[in-house]
């Protein structure tokens, strides 16, 4: 079995070359209909791989559009996420998810909702549910009661003073 690294390096470098080629032609051009990575290189070359069955790159405003069984991956981040369809925007260093979207991250925080959208730089996720539904965000968050006691219950909020 290939290492993982080993993989990623080696389909890191085969994008390469594979991406050099429609910057080179003009507009967008549609990759072919097998599933093909797009990688963009955040914060000092730190791989965000982008798979799905279709893609296009546009040259002129930098925008990769990823269509059908999409596939993010952010290790750096410790990100994965799953939808119908991705849009990375180089300039903004942004990525807006839209379909059936999955995220997880540190592989036990989770979002589902019909669209997001992730902020590269700020680390942000700002999600949006179908009409009539809502979003659904699971948190883990650390017992700091391991011994099972009833916390201590939080203090009343002082009555609120009228000022004339």
């Amino acid at each position: 079995m290939i290492p993982s690294y080993q993989l990623l390096k080696s389909q890191i470098s085969s994008l390469g070359l594979a991406l050099l080629l429609p910057i080179s032609f003009v507009g967008t051009v549609a990759l072919s209909t097998q599933i093909q990575p797009a990688i963009a290189k955040p914060g000092g070359n730190r791989p965000l791989t982008i798979r799905s069955d279709v893609q296009e790159y546009d040259a002129k405003t930098q925008v990769i559009t990823a269509r059908g069984n999409v596939q993010m991956l952010y290790p750096a981040r410790q990100i994965q996420a799953t939808s119908a369809q991705a849009q990375y925007f180089n300039k903004e260093r942004r990525i807006d998810f839209s379909g059936n979207v999955y995220i997880l991250q540190r592989g036990t925080n989770s979002i589902r909702a019909e669209k997001v959208t992730y902020l590269i730089d700020e680390g942000k996720f700002i999600a949006l549910p179908q009409s009539n539904r809502q979003v659904e965000s699971i948190y883990m968050i650390e017992d700091s009661n391991p011994s099972g006691e009833t916390a201590k219950p939080a203090p009343k909020t002082p009555a609120l003073k009228r000022s004339n």
